[in-house]
């Protein structure tokens, strides 16, 4: 398990990282209380801290840089839980050095025609209380064997969460591997949501509404088949260019997060930090598909493109 300290001694690549000076502090005080409460562990639960993951609260962060990060948890996906439990520190140390006040807010989707806890979110935090909010999260392994309830997680977003202090669109990455229910059923918000909805909810219309004002990515467990059912629909909700897929379950985190550097300008940063824990042939084919595309809307970069680009679609300006 990687720490919530500085010390980056025990990565197991060939080169050497220092996290930057950026966040240091906040770094300082995580370690610190990480070390109070002792090793991390994650005991096989019966079910999650259900006053904690509560879907019908409203959430809110003030940061300028907020970040959601969902994973589906029914069968199919059950390991990416814990490869993403594993990677918790190295993902918040590795981005708040970038920008200070980044805040995160955990969310594990179900089924909710079949699950007992088909959605549970976080409020959102930084540093050490993130450990805290992700144990109260339970992996139930449940679903049927497709759709899941992706749809009722956007309603979430779109209904519960106020940014308000974002300076731009706030990255809201999706971890998954299958179709979504195409309708929200009305009685499903009002129970789960606490929301007295009258009618249903298109699902594929509500991740429109919320890819407006997120930056939306949906990463795909790999698949050998290239625009099927799956890709289709989530084409509809989010748009093609935004979906991605991992072939190693293992290096999920870093996709996220290379993507986000990448839209800080921070992507030679994170390539370091990943040759510290992984041989050249992994850093390479991994930041190959996230160099070729936009990280704020997914455009087509030109293979010939260096040095500062401006995406000719959505304005941003990248250090290439």
């Amino acid at each position: 398990m990687y720490s919530w300290d500085d010390d980056t001694s025990s990565w197991y690549g060939k080169s050497s990282y220092a996290y930057g000076k950026s966040g240091a502090d906040r770094r300082a005080r995580a370690a610190r209380r990480a070390a109070a409460a002792g090793g991390r562990t994650y005991e096989r639960r019966s079910g999650p801290n259900e006053r904690i993951i509560d879907p019908s609260k409203h959430v809110r962060s003030d940061s300028k840089n907020p970040l959601l990060v969902a994973v589906d948890v029914t069968g199919s996906m059950a390991s990416w839980p814990a490869e993403i439990f594993d990677r918790l520190p190295l993902l918040y140390n590795t981005l708040s050095q970038y920008r200070e006040d980044l805040e995160i807010c955990f969310a594990a989707i179900g089924d909710a025609g079949v699950d007992r806890w088909p959605l549970q979110v976080t409020s959102f935090a930084g540093g050490y209380d993130l450990e805290q909010l992700l144990k109260s999260l339970y992996g139930e392994g449940g679903g049927g064997d497709a759709p899941e309830s992706y749809g009722l997680f956007a309603q979430w977003v779109d209904t519960h969460v106020t940014v308000p202090e974002a300076e731009e669109k706030p990255f809201l990455i999706v971890f998954g591997d299958i179709t979504m229910h195409a309708k929200v059923p009305q009685d499903q918000i009002r129970k789960l949501l606490g929301d007295d909805r009258q009618g249903d909810v298109d699902a594929l219309e509500v991740w429109r509404r919320v890819a407006k004002r997120y930056n939306v990515w949906f990463l795909r467990r790999g698949s050998d088949r290239a625009n099927d059912q799956v890709d289709q629909q989530w084409a509809r909700a989010i748009g093609a260019q935004k979906i991605m897929r991992i072939e190693d379950e293992q290096r999920a985190v870093d996709y996220a997060m290379g993507l986000i550097a990448r839209a800080w300008g921070h992507f030679d940063d994170f390539q370091d930090n990943m040759r510290a824990r992984q041989p050249e042939e992994k850093v390479a084919k991994l930041s190959k598909p996230i160099a070729m595309v936009c990280p704020r809307c997914g455009a087509s970069i030109p293979t010939d493109a260096g040095g500062l680009f401006a995406c000719g679609y959505c304005g941003i300006t990248l250090k290439l």
